[in-house]
């Protein structure tokens, strides 16, 4: 009873649509009418701008590291990563929001941030220096996830090792549309890192 209690609170914490919300409050936009119309961090940038982008990522991560943060708080001897997939799936498909959300990197993020920080900077800093160099989030967020996984096989925590390539194969497929933009040569790119100055000379 009390794994599917954390579990659904998990959920629960997930489900909430920062972007949405922030986009309503402070800037009277729905982001889901704009730009990917995808509640996540990067639309979030794209629509709302840095400030906003901002606010939401840490949102996002904040709920995921709460989320698998509950079995501490409630001295439960369930794995943290198990219950964390609770706000993944709530911040994938949120209650809150007609089951429409982001891509659940962030939160997935978050949900590691708890169970295990020294390997959460490790895969930050993975995943930024991807960014630098593709500019693309969605592509940075895909390979990084892969090599994530590959990298928890030498960890020997076959539960970390079990939910990252599952997380892996399913943000890629989450970012089905990103994946044929990417092959168009038509995906977005950040306004910065590799051969950015360049483009813009």
């Amino acid at each position: 009873m009390t794994s599917i209690i954390l579990f659904v609170l998990s959920y629960f914490l997930g489900s909430i649509p920062s972007g949405v919300w922030i986009g309503k409050k402070f800037y009277h936009t729905d982001i889901r009418k704009h730009g990917s119309g995808n509640t996540g961090t990067t639309n979030t940038f794209r629509v709302l701008g840095v400030k906003a982008g901002i606010a939401v990522l840490l949102a996002d991560v904040l709920k995921g590291t709460l989320a698998a943060s509950l079995p501490y708080f409630f001295h439960s001897s369930l794995n943290p990563m198990v219950v964390g997939l609770g706000a993944i799936l709530g911040h994938t498909y949120p209650i809150f929001a007609q089951f429409k959300g982001g891509k659940a990197v962030a939160t997935s993020a978050g949900v590691l941030l708890a169970y295990n920080p020294p390997f959460f900077l490790f895969c930050a800093a993975l995943f930024l220096v991807i960014l630098y160099f593709s500019r693309m989030v969605s592509f940075s967020s895909m390979l990084s996830l892969v090599l994530i996984a590959i990298t928890t096989l030498f960890i020997h925590d076959w539960i970390l090792t079990l939910i990252a390539f599952v997380l892996a194969i399913f943000i890629i497929y989450r970012h089905r549309a990103n994946i044929q933009r990417i092959k168009n040569g038509t995906e977005s790119k950040v306004p910065f890192g590799y051969g950015y100055k360049k483009e813009n000379k």
